[in-house]
């Protein structure tokens, strides 16, 4: 049988953070392995749905994106970075959420920096974060428990549980006084990670990183107040 292909959809292309000239490009197909009819976005989507009637899969050409499980950027969200998804479970570890909906990209940047906090309204036990991956809370000394966030430098994804798993939350650049401000229903990341531009970050997110000597900038900082 002849796949269908789409026409791309010819959003307007937006300039990344990750280096000079880099643009966002990824395209959904309709069924698991690339098949079925193709949609191309360099822009955000409010509704891929109305250009297919689902997404089987994805492939990011370049910038790390977003997608979420509703339309207009509502829902669970799922980063996507520089490479193929060929099914629903390589973009989410999420066995009761796979659909996708909408997308929109996500800025890069060469610095990071998070600040975890227990309480609502930035209140309570205090965790910093630079320039560093983090797979367990829990290892570092910090509960589960986190009920408000500043993204102080780059992009950052946190999630409801260890090892990068379970429902991701997206914290771009600014505050977030309650955990209901990056889209959860309940106070709990037990683990995040930096997200990048794999165009231009060529090791990847999951490298296994040693302990930080005194030369080093990549910093895990625990403060309690």
């Amino acid at each position: 049988m002849t796949e269908q292909q789409g026409t791309p959809d010819q959003l307007p292309a937006q300039k990344g953070q990750g280096g000079s000239g880099a643009t966002y490009k990824l395209a959904v197909f309709e069924f698991e392995n690339f098949r079925g009819k193709k949609v191309e976005l360099s822009g955000e989507c409010k509704d891929v749905l109305e250009k297919t009637q689902r997404v089987g899969s994805v492939i990011v050409e370049s910038g790390p994106w977003v997608g979420f499980g509703r339309p207009s950027f509502a829902g669970e969200q799922f980063v996507l970075e520089k490479g193929s998804y060929p099914r629903w479970s390589t973009w989410t570890s999420c066995q009761s959420s796979y659909n996708l909906s909408s997308f929109r990209p996500l800025k890069d940047s060469a610095d990071h920096k998070l600040h975890l906090f227990e309480k609502a309204g930035f209140e309570g036990r205090k965790m910093e974060i630079v320039d560093n991956d983090v797979p367990s809370l829990w290892a570092y000394g910090f509960q589960d428990r986190v009920a408000s966030a500043k993204a102080v430098n780059g992009t950052w994804v946190g999630y409801m549980y260890p090892g990068y798993r379970g429902s991701q939350y997206v914290f771009e650049h600014g505050d977030f006084k309650h955990w209901n401000d990056w889209g959860a229903t309940a106070p709990q990341i037990q683990s995040v990670r930096r997200v990048r531009d794999m165009q231009w970050h060529k090791k990847g997110f999951y490298i296994n990183i040693p302990p930080a000597s005194s030369n080093d900038n990549s910093v895990i900082r625990r403060i309690v107040y």
